[in-house]
């Protein structure tokens, strides 16, 4: 098994006549991800990469009814209404790789998955992919197979970069992965860490779940909470940033990385997953490490 996306996984790309989503196409596809269209208002007709691509939402299902995840490869301006028209149409599962999305707008796209009963990744997603069957988004790049081999280790990020980073140092010690997303670190994140740990919890192929977190936010607090009370597998959670406690005037890459009080600050956040009873890392390197001892 997997978590929100396998070899059943049929795709749309939302904005797919963009610069940066026709150079990730070709990846996606080479890695067997099943895509079946791509809209972009005004461009109905063309193809990318032999991809039909359609000016709506509503006319790309009625060519390919078997659609059921939108990879959102829109500005940050029209993302809102992008997500709005894939929710209405009743795609089951939205990844938005958009940067920069307001914060009333990323609510709004919340509220609204949460209304329709869809699952959204992001804002600021780097993708998912469960490794051998179906990947979204640019994780893992040109090196994909290099880097995410197939396993049974859950991986959850803030960070997209750092997505890749980590799975790429479980690979060096032969530990491979289930499923991996790159959240977003944005203020306002659609599928949070809780969120996931609901998912990895009910997936028979994890057997553990590694969190990369960050400065700024809550949503490491409400995972620690569900590890204490709910989650039964072995958590191991690095929590980026530390340093920055004593450089407070300085300002970060994420927008959901600023430290509003003290709960928000990464010591903090060490200390109540160490307490929920997650196997918390000071050096990321480590996350392997505590793996192999743990199974």
């Amino acid at each position: 098994m997997s978590i929100l996306i396998d070899k059943n996984t049929k795709v749309l790309v939302q904005g797919i006549t963009g610069r940066e989503a026709s150079e990730k196409v070709p990846e996606m596809l080479d890695y067997g991800t099943e895509i079946l269209a791509g809209v972009t208002p005004g461009k109905g007709g063309e193809n990318v990469e032999g991809v039909p691509v359609y000016d709506t939402v509503e006319e790309a299902l009625e060519d390919y009814p078997d659609i059921n995840a939108s990879l959102v490869y829109v500005p940050h301006f029209a993302a809102k209404d992008a997500a709005f028209e894939a929710l209405e149409s009743g795609i089951p599962l939205l990844n938005i790789v958009t940067e920069r999305v307001p914060v009333k707008d990323a609510w709004q796209i919340y509220r609204k998955a949460q209304n329709t009963g869809a699952r959204v990744v992001g804002p600021t997603s780097v993708g998912i992919i469960s490794p051998g069957k179906s990947k979204l988004g640019p994780i893992g790049g040109k090196d994909t197979e290099k880097v995410y081999q197939q396993g049974h280790i859950g991986l959850m990020s803030k960070s997209g970069g750092m997505t890749t980073e980590t799975a790429h140092v479980l690979g060096q010690s032969g530990l491979g992965i289930s499923t991996a997303l790159g959240l977003g670190g944005d203020r306002i994140a659609s599928t949070n860490f809780k969120d996931c740990l609901k998912l990895f919890e009910k997936d028979s192929q994890t057997d553990a779940v590694v969190m990369f977190g960050e400065l700024g936010g809550r949503y490491e607090l409400e995972a620690a909470r569900y590890i204490e009370e709910e989650f039964s597998k072995p958590v191991v959670a690095f929590i980026a940033g530390e340093f920055t406690e004593s450089l407070p005037s300085q300002q970060y890459g994420h927008a959901g990385a600023i430290i509003r009080e003290n709960e928000e600050s990464p010591s903090y956040k060490k200390k109540v997953l160490k307490d929920s009873g997650a196997h918390v890392v000071d050096v990321h390197h480590e996350i392997s490490d505590v793996l192999e001892e743990i199974l």
